[in-house]
């Protein structure tokens, strides 16, 4: 064999096997959905405006959660009557079936030609947590557009999901789209209580029909922008695991008395006391545990130095890096559990010895711990027999979702934002530190992915929950736009990762 010939041999498996890792890295993000011919997503300045119209009348209805008992059933119930109005096609489309579950959320069943397909779900949730208007730019349920901007309780979390889905669906069947690959689209209306009227009642439903969904798609995860420091760039977290909870209420009883004599200790002094230690002493740092550890070593090389040495060798910088994550509020939430006191109720009246003084503690579990353990520290902490632990509603993590080259979800999102978003260089798993309804959905599948397609800076991040909740106009264009298309995107027959053959 001459020279020349085993050259050429050497540089073709050379070139093979780079094509192949290179394939092999890239799997489903370069395939395009098979079958019907691709519907662009380009939206006329008529549909434009429409979209947004349609969002400003949803955040008009106060569909506020205020607690487990109590909802304003009235503006629930005129929810569904607006989505009627607003997204005919939905709702007259053949291939389209609509039920009402729990009396007030929504089921959509989208049948898609090719029954093979395993079908997938798009979530939201359309319940609001209250908002007073002190402290508020506008009105919080205005819909008032401003500076290119929609404000109101709701732009965020969530009903920019609830109609960025039924908008693309909507636009999608205007132009007599037909899907290949069945989807349900689940609507809640109690997302902030919990859940148990709407996405539970859903979930039980669908189990009661032998579904088995190849993924699901909520909110949680977002395109993070100045949320983690030494980051100038955009990072797309698809967030593959959430929190677990403990509502806990600490109550201490003691006798009641006059205050012009007061005991050496009241009710209110002994679980005072109790919550500050709570709140200064922290949960362990759980860095090194679950899924943040493999996310910070992707995003070492954005890290400014020396910083970025610090992250590419976490096997001898491990302890620095830990004490530099809890620096931050944000990133400090990803690596332990947290306590936060949300609610403090004593005393009857101004000269009275209180008899009972409560606390509630929310309480979010990182995922590498468990309710019970965590319930353990909480009562070390504590370490006073008078105070009472009452655990109101408790859950564990949720398990961790793939996001390898096999995980058909995670890579349709990844896909996805590489379509819409160009920019975005960094893509990667994170956890997500709320609560979501998919909490109801782990029998149904392995694969939950939280991801909302939006920008998130740390201004916006404060206005979940609480003021001067917005969405810029462009921001939900661009939702609508991501929904589009992913449906499509998801026409695809499965995950096609070609073999690395041995050389």
């Amino acid at each position: 064999m001459t020279r020349q010939r085993v050259c050429v041999l050497a540089l073709a498996a050379m070139l093979l096997l780079v094509f192949a890792t290179f394939s092999k890295s890239k799997g489903l993000r370069d395939k395009e959905p098979q079958g019907e011919s691709r519907i662009p997503s380009q939206f006329g300045e008529e549909e434009r405006v429409a979209m947004k119209e349609a969002l400003k009348g949803a955040i008009q209805i106060p569909t506020v959660s205020f607690n487990l008992m109590e909802s304003n059933t009235t503006a629930l119930a005129e929810f569904g009557e607006y989505i009627r109005k607003v997204f005919p096609a939905v709702f007259s489309t053949r291939f389209i079936q609509h039920e009402v579950v729990g009396e007030y959320s929504h089921l959509f069943t989208i049948q898609g030609s090719d029954p093979s397909l395993q079908p997938y779900m798009l979530m939201a949730h359309f319940d609001v947590v209250p908002a007073p208007e002190e402290g508020w730019e506008v009105p919080p349920f205005s819909g008032l557009e401003r500076d290119g901007f929609i404000h109101g309780r709701g732009t965020l979390d969530n009903k920019n999901s609830v109609m960025a889905i039924l908008q693309a669906l909507e636009l999608l069947l205007m132009r007599k789209y037909i899907p290949r690959r069945s989807f349900f689209i689940a609507l809640g209306h109690d997302e902030e209580v919990s859940g148990l009227k709407g996405a539970k009642k859903i979930s039980a439903l669908l189990q009661s029909r032998g579904v088995q969904l190849a993924f699901i798609v909520d909110e949680g995860g977002y395109i993070f922008s100045g949320l983690i420091p030494g980051i100038q760039k955009p990072v797309a977290m698809i967030a593959v695991s959430e929190k677990g909870a403990i509502n806990l209420r600490l109550q201490v009883s003691m006798t009641p008395g006059h205050s012009s004599a007061p005991p050496k200790e009241t009710s209110i002094g002994i679980l005072a006391a109790a919550v500050s230690r709570l709140e200064q002493t922290p949960m362990p740092n759980m860095f090194g545990s679950g899924t943040l550890e493999m996310t910070m070593k992707q995003l070492a090389h954005e890290f400014p130095f020396p910083f970025s040495i610090f992250f590419r060798n976490l096997w001898l910088f491990r302890p620095l890096v830990r004490r530099l994550i809890e620096r931050n509020y944000i990133t400090n939430a990803l690596v332990r559990t947290t306590t936060a006191l949300t609610m403090f109720n004593a005393g009857i009246k101004e000269n009275v010895i209180p008899p009972v003084a409560q606390a509630t503690v929310n309480i979010r579990i990182h995922p590498a711990q468990t309710v019970q353990e965590v319930l353990e520290l909480v009562k070390n902490i504590v370490a006073d027999d008078r105070v009472q632990l009452h655990v109101l509603k408790a859950f564990d993590p949720l398990p961790i979702s793939p996001s390898d080259d096999q995980a058909l979800g995670y890579q349709l999102l990844h896909q996805t934002i590489q379509s819409v978003f160009p920019e975005i260089s960094i893509i990667t798993p994170g956890i997500c530190i709320g609560n979501t309804d998919t909490v109801h959905y782990t029998n149904l599948t392995t694969g939950i992915y939280r991801f909302n397609p939006i920008y998130l800076d740390p201004q916006g991040f404060k206005s979940f929950h609480g003021l001067n909740e917005k969405i810029s106009v462009k921001a939900y264009e661009f939702q609508v736009k991501f929904i589009f298309e992913l449906i499509q995107n998801a026409d695809i027959d499965r995950v096609s990762v070609p073999h690395l053959h041995e050389l």
